[in-house]
C-alpha cells in the first residue's frame, strides 16, 4: 500500500513538533542544571563571642561563584566586609565572613557566575539577629595552695586569759567550806557552863584566877609579917 502526499506531510509535521518538544525539554533541563541565585544562603552566625556571616552554596553543577558581602545603610553600601570565591556542591559548599556584626544590622550578599548569574543579590538582604552574640565568662581562677590565704586569727580569748578565774569564781573560791554538821549533841539553851566537859567548858580559867588570887594573898601575908618584926624590933 503507497503512502500518499497527505499522510507523509502529517508524519513530517509530528516529526517536527516532536523534535521541538525535545529540544525545549532539553533546554528547560539545562537551565534548571545551571547555578542559579535560588541556590545561595547567607545567614548571621555566632562563633563563641565573635560574629561570622556564613554563605553556603548548593549549586550540584560545579559552577565557581564569587561572593561579595556588604554592610547596607539606608538601602545603600556603606563598605565591603569581604569577597570570596566558592564552588557549589549538593551537600552545600560553605564559605565564612568574620564580622563582628551588630544586633539588626542590614548586609547585602551579592553573588556573580559567569554566564549564569550575572551580579545578583541574595533576596532578600541578610539581616543579623537582634542579640548580640554572648560572651564567654572565664572561671575565676583557684590560687595554688602553697598561696592561699593565711588563716585569720581567732576571736576566742588566749590561753593564758582563760586559766584567770572569773569573779563568779574567785568568790565562790573565797567562800568558806560548810563544815559537815557535828553528831554531838548540841548544848540546850538556859545550860550552865558547868555542864560542858573538854574544850569547851571553863574550869582552866575558874583554877587560873584562883591560883593567882592565892599567890596575891600570900604576898600580902609576907609583906604584913616582915613588917610587924621590923616595928617590933625598933
Amino acid at each position: 500500500m503507497s503512502i500518499s502526499r497527505r499522510n507523509a506531510r502529517r508524519s513530517v509535521r509530528i516529526l517536527g513538533l516532536a523534535s521541538a518538544s525535545a529540544a525545549l525539554v532539553l533546554g528547560v533541563s539545562g537551565q534548571a542544571l545551571a547555578c542559579n541565585i535560588s541556590e545561595f544562603k547567607a545567614e548571621a552566625t555566632c562563633k563563641g563571642e565573635k560574629g561570622q556571616i556564613t554563605v553556603t552554596d548548593r549549586d550540584f553543577s560545579g559552577q565557581k561563584a564569587t561572593v561579595s558581602v556588604f554592610l547596607e545603610n539606608n538601602g545603600a553600601d556603606e563598605k565591603k566586609i569581604g569577597e570570596q570565591v566558592v564552588t557549589g556542591t549538593k551537600e552545600g559548599a560553605t564559605i565564612v565572613f568574620d564580622e563582628d556584626w551588630a544586633p539588626g544590622a542590614v548586609y547585602r550578599v551579592n553573588v556573580n557566575v559567569p554566564r549564569f548569574i550575572d551580579n545578583k543579590s541574595i533576596t532578600p538582604n541578610l539581616t543579623a539577629p537582634a542579640t548580640a552574640c554572648k560572651k564567654e565568662e572565664s572561671p575565676s581562677p583557684t590560687p595554688p595552695a602553697s598561696e592561699s590565704p593565711a588563716p585569720t586569727p581567732s576571736a576566742s580569748v588566749p590561753a593564758e586569759d582563760s586559766a584567770t578565774p572569773s569573779a563568779s569564781e574567785s568568790s565562790s573560791a573565797a567562800a568558806p567550806v560548810s563544815e559537815a554538821p557535828s553528831n554531838a549533841p548540841s548544848a540546850a539553851i538556859g545550860d550552865s557552863n558547868l555542864a560542858e566537859t573538854g574544850a569547851n567548858s571553863n574550869t582552866g580559867l575558874i583554877a587560873g584566877v584562883a591560883g593567882a588570887l592565892v599567890v596575891v594573898g600570900g604576898g600580902a601575908v609576907y609583906f604584913g609579917m616582915r613588917r610587924r618584926g621590923a616595928k617590933s624590933g625598933s
